[in-house]
């Protein structure tokens, strides 16, 4: 009867729901901007993605993975370049983000020596330092001729890690970024160490010259320890650098990746990654892999699933908010703002073997009910019943060893509420924009945010169409990661948005509204801006060419020296000569300023 007794209260210990300390959201309080999740294609060493798994992989519908970030090898055949052609392809042409890591340089630039007693191993010549990077623009160059133009390459994968490819030293990378990275038309990655080792990476960010050619700070974080996810020195000198987690498996690859509840590890590693490190992108190791998100039979793994939680609801634009990281102990939050600001995404981890009862309270914005979808050990993305919010906060149940993302449609103003409410009453409704402003000038991003379809569906994608309202001509910027930016052509223009929904919303077409572009003013100006500035480019003998802004573009310098000077978009100026290197660019001759993009 004792013995009975004892077993009884151990299970209703182990069973009751434990109520956790409250989460605070807080919406104003802005962190990293996501690009992305994803993983490695390589078809050279484990076979390329069937055309259905690229979908399962790159869609976002019911049951897909929603990776928004591809990334590939590159390898020091050439001859095995074109292997890497058609997923690489697939995902670019539907707006992802593709970049590419190389392993070794080709043997003719190779050189053997003795590291730490160990004979024959390998290490690019110092005399093919430009030879190397000629090879890796060649790889930028094919893909671009192939139809994918890279976001990105690496310097090298994990120079600090595996005798099986090239050693790098932090040195040699210092010396290849200053007097070699800028013959490559890309943006540079490094140096991508094993585990995220900071003496690879601490001596680029105190060497200025090499920072300068540095864009991305990439990082594997295989056996990285939880004390060492922050970075405070790149946040004290990466100003106006990325920082990507580019490789992991986690935690291992000997366990299927179905394996509950193991799987949900990957959940808790993603949270730290995003908030303790807070790393712009998670890309996983193989895609494909009896370990990875897809299983080799092409079905989405437990593992799958956990990323899943994040990259089909934190989409590239996404940035993270404050949010009370750890409310109770395995208990893990963290929160994010669409790229439109325009929803609220929470991604809540419970590694407790019981059920919690959690609050949310949410600050500094109006969200009026949450969706939520959960993966347990017998769910798998279910949707849940919505929750409605009172008064900026709601309680929701995280049943033991699970992961709960939770969406709600952020109110814009006093018309949110009646505008959210006739857009609930049709699942047909039209995609509503917001904010759209009414005047804009050249080289300045434009806005537009969201209104889901009846707050209860998530977009696959959308494409934007900007029309000179005075010649007619409409272009479509085909992406889903960045808003759309107004060519140098001036006039009115009507905006436009199709969206994709992968909900029960019909696909349609809504007009957002027209904005007038006038030319850009001096910022030293005190005076309203007006078309009679001198700095008013010709309107008749311009283009109108929609570029998308990467990274959010800012008003031009005002006073260009003639005759032709170049400048980035921070209107710094870059000299006389056409800038080489891929990206979007200021032309300005006399009065006359255009847009151009180096590809």
């Amino acid at each position: 009867m004792k013995t009975l007794l004892i077993a009884t209260l151990f299970a209703l210990l182990c069973f009751a729901e434990v109520f956790a300390a409250p989460a605070a959201i807080n919406l104003s309080t802005e962190y990293q901007v996501i690009r992305g999740f994803g993983g490695m294609n390589h078809p050279v060493w484990a076979g390329d993605l069937t055309a259905a798994q690229r979908e399962t992989v790159f869609g976002n519908g019911n049951n897909q993975l929603g990776f928004t970030v591809l990334r590939m090898w590159v390898s020091d055949n050439t001859n095995q370049w074109q292997q890497e052609v058609a997923t690489a392809k697939y995902a670019y042409e539907r707006g992802h983000l593709v970049f590419a890591s190389p392993w070794n340089p080709p043997s003719s630039m190779i050189e053997t020596f003795t590291r730490n007693g160990v004979p024959n191993q390998k290490r690019l010549r110092a005399s093919s330092y430009g030879a190397y990077a000629t090879h890796l623009n060649d790889f930028v160059t094919y893909m671009k001729n192939q139809g994918v133009n890279l976001y990105a390459i690496s310097v090298q994968n994990e120079p600090d890690y595996d005798e099986e490819w090239a050693w790098w030293t932090s040195a040699e990378i210092i010396t290849f970024l200053k007097n070699n990275a800028r013959s490559i038309n890309c943006r540079i990655i490094a140096p991508e160490s094993f585990q995220y080792v900071k003496s690879m990476s601490d001596p680029i960010l105190n060497d200025a010259d090499a920072l300068a050619n540095m864009d991305i700070l990439g990082a594997h974080l295989y056996g990285t320890q939880n004390s060492q996810f922050a970075y405070p020195l790149f946040k004290q000198k990466g100003t106006g650098k990325e920082l990507w987690m580019t490789e992991v498996y986690h935690p291992n690859s000997s366990s299927d990746a179905d394996t509950w509840p193991e799987a949900l590890s990957v959940a808790e590693h993603m949270h730290r990654a995003m908030a303790d490190a807070e790393f712009q992108m998670y890309v996983w190791w193989y895609i494909r892999r009896s370990y990875g998100p897809l299983k080799e039979n092409g079905n989405i793994s437990k593992r799958g699933y956990m990323m899943a939680h994040f990259s089909k609801f934190v989409r590239p634009g996404a940035v993270r908010i404050d949010a009370t990281k750890t409310p109770e102990t395995d208990v893990y939050v963290s929160a994010y703002k669409s790229s439109g600001a325009d929803s609220l995404i929470i991604v809540a981890v419970n590694k407790k073997t019981s059920a919690v009862s959690q609050v949310f309270n949410i600050s500094n914005g109006t969200v009026s009910k949450m969706e939520s979808w959960r993966t347990s050990g017998s769910e798998n993305m279910a949707k849940q019943s919505d929750i409605n919010i009172t008064s900026g906060s709601f309680t929701a149940s995280l049943p033991a060893q699970s992961v709960t993302t939770f969406v709600g449609i952020i109110q814009n103003g006093s018309s949110s509420s009646s505008s959210a409410s006739s857009s609930s009453s049709s699942s047909g409704a039209l995609p509503t924009c917001t904010n759209l402003p009414a005047t804009g000038t050249v080289g300045v991003e434009i806005e537009a945010p969201l209104t889901m379809c009846g707050e209860t569906d998530i977009y696959n994608s959308r494409t934007w169409q900007v029309k000179n309202v005075a010649t007619g001509v409409e272009e479509t910027v085909a992406y889903d990661r960045f808003w759309p930016t107004i060519g140098n052509t001036l006039g009115e223009y009507e905006i436009s948005v199709t969206v994709t929904w992968s909900g029960g919303c019909t696909n349609q077409k809504a007009l957002c509204g027209t904005i007038t572009i006038s030319a850009d003013q001096s910022s030293s100006s005190s005076t309203t801006p007006s078309s009679s500035s001198e700095e008013t480019p010709s309107s008749s003998s311009e283009e109108s060419t929609p570029i998308l802004a990467q990274p959010p573009v800012r008003a031009l310098r005002a006073t260009p020296p003639p005759p032709q000077q170049y400048y980035n978009l921070k209107g710094e100026p870059l000299g006389a000569a056409k800038p080489s290197k891929p990206g979007v660019y200021i032309e300005k001759n006399g009065k006359q300023a255009r847009k151009i993009v180096v590809k």
